[in-house]
């Protein structure tokens, strides 16, 4: 978006909202009474949901003002962005940030401003809370599981060479078995757990008839740990993820970015993102287990989380 969170002293107040904003949908999900847009309005949860929607659309009006206002005083030009990039770059070859793109179709007249607003409320929940909750397991995994690790800082080394090197765009596409230890931990803990779709024609499905217009819930969860799956589900195996392992297996048989048309629209940046902050901490650190896969306890949420922390210490290398 072209603004730093931390840069901003409404930022924990918007986390804390964003965070008290998954208890109340979950509440709602689960009372059928709250499904009556009067009865919740009119409830505590709805007053609630208030207070806190004004937080979040508060904090990111700021933020796309800001980038207005930053746009005007150091003079960035509409011509200056290639809306045709796929790259997305200033012509002077610095990043053009989301927002900018955003902004510059707003003149265009192919968005409103509300539509920015939306597009930014998606980015910033979206793009914080599953990324760090999705961190979160990997490392619980990778700190149980001391070969992996091994594996991946050896692969590490043999790409990078220099370890003190940083890691660059070319460099990630070669990161296959860390690649594959970032899939294995999405299967057992998608971040996003379920989603929800309405049907729009009638469908069969095990030999029952669902309408159309039904209201469904795919547990991903689930889905990702089902016996006729996966072979011994529950057991962290990066190397299913090899291609001659995943020969024959249903392609809906893994989604933890959803699939479709409505997949998500960061899974590449999301796996990118893990990708640099998983090799950046285990080119300087060791990983060694205190929170155990046995000791899981999640709880109910929009975002997998566990009931207290899960808990990993970090050893310093020793540098050669």
């Amino acid at each position: 978006m072209g603004s730093q969170l931390n840069e901003h002293a409404s930022a924990k107040s918007y986390k804390d909202a964003i965070c008290d904003m998954g208890y109340i949908f979950y509440k709602r999900f689960s009372h059928i009474y709250y499904f009556i847009d009067f009865v919740f309005n009119i409830s505590p949860l709805g007053r609630k949901q208030k207070q806190y929607l004004e937080i979040v659309h508060g904090f990111t009006k700021r933020v796309i003002k800001e980038r207005k206002e930053y746009r005007e005083k150091n003079k960035i030009a509409d011509d200056d962005i290639d809306m045709n990039e796929v790259t997305y770059v200033y012509s002077k070859k610095k990043r053009t940030a989301m927002l900018d793109l955003l902004i510059q179709a707003e003149k265009e007249g192919q968005i409103d401003e509300t539509g920015i607003q939306e597009e930014v409320d998606t980015f910033m929940f979206e793009g914080h809370d599953t990324t760090a909750s999705g961190l979160t397991f990997c490392f619980m995994l990778l700190a149980n599981h001391e070969d992996a690790q091994k594996k991946i800082f050896e692969e590490l080394i043999e790409i990078c060479d220099d370890s003190k090197r940083p890691i660059t765009l070319e460099d990630l596409p070669k990161l296959k078995y860390l690649e594959r230890c970032i899939k294995e931990s999405l299967r057992l803990y998608p971040p996003v757990h379920f989603i929800s779709r309405n049907l729009n024609e009638k469908v069969t499905l095990s030999n029952y008839e669902i309408p159309a217009e039904t209201f469904c819930h795919v547990h991903i969860y689930d889905l990702h740990r089902h016996p006729d799956l996966y072979e011994n589900p529950n057991d962290f195996d990066p190397d299913r993820f090899l291609p001659e392992n995943s020969v024959g297996r249903h392609p809906y048989a893994y989604i933890p970015f959803s699939a479709g048309p409505r997949n998500c629209i960061g899974q590449k940046f999301a796996m990118m993102e893990m990708k640099v902050a998983v090799a950046r901490v285990l080119r300087e650190f060791e990983l060694k287990p205190v929170t155990r896969p046995s000791d899981i306890k999640l709880i109910t949420d929009l975002i997998l989380r566990n009931d207290g922390p899960v808990e990993v210490t970090f050893v310093k290398r020793l540098q050669t």
